[in-house]
């Protein structure tokens, strides 16, 4: 069974609700839930929020968060993931903040660094992870699997 349909199945399970607080994915973790029978018994919305400004408006992260750790950042993916909880009313946040590339790197910042926020019934945990340069696209899709592969073992 595929890791989304493993991750549906365990959020029904759990009458939970997920919604998605995406920038470098741009949906994509939220188009994957989709691709499955029954995503709309836990889905209601999600939220596309690339821009700075969309993320500050549409999820409450601070200003000062950004300016403080810059957006790429576990601190921005909490608050991403918390406001996504919040907004949509669901059990289940996600926040994924990062550099896909080909630029925009830094030294402390390289390509292929994905900054993500789990939040669990109020409960946030946040991880990085450094995919490294392997395109855009790649990064894209290894975060997403990240996505599913740790929500499966948080909700255990």
């Amino acid at each position: 069974m595929a890791l989304e349909e493993q991750l549906v199945e365990k959020l029904i399970k759990n009458n939970y609700h997920i919604s998605f607080a995406e920038s470098c994915t741009g949906g994509l973790c939220c188009g994957t839930i989709v691709n499955v029978t029954n995503a709309s018994k836990v889905l209601d919305m999600s939220f596309v929020t690339y821009a700075n400004e969309a993320k500050m408006q549409l999820l409450g992260v601070k200003a000062d968060t950004i300016l403080a750790n810059g957006v790429v950042s576990e601190e921005v993916a909490y608050e991403m993931a918390q406001g996504a909880a919040r907004v949509a009313g669901s059990e289940v946040g996600v926040g994924i903040t990062g550099v896909a590339g080909p630029g925009g790197g830094t030294e402390k910042k390289p390509v292929g660094m994905v900054c993500f926020g789990f939040s669990i019934n109020g409960q946030v945990t946040t991880f990085t992870q450094q995919f490294g340069e392997i395109g855009r696209n790649q990064v894209r899709k290894s975060s997403v699997e990240f996505v599913l592969n740790k929500l499966i073992e948080l909700i255990d």
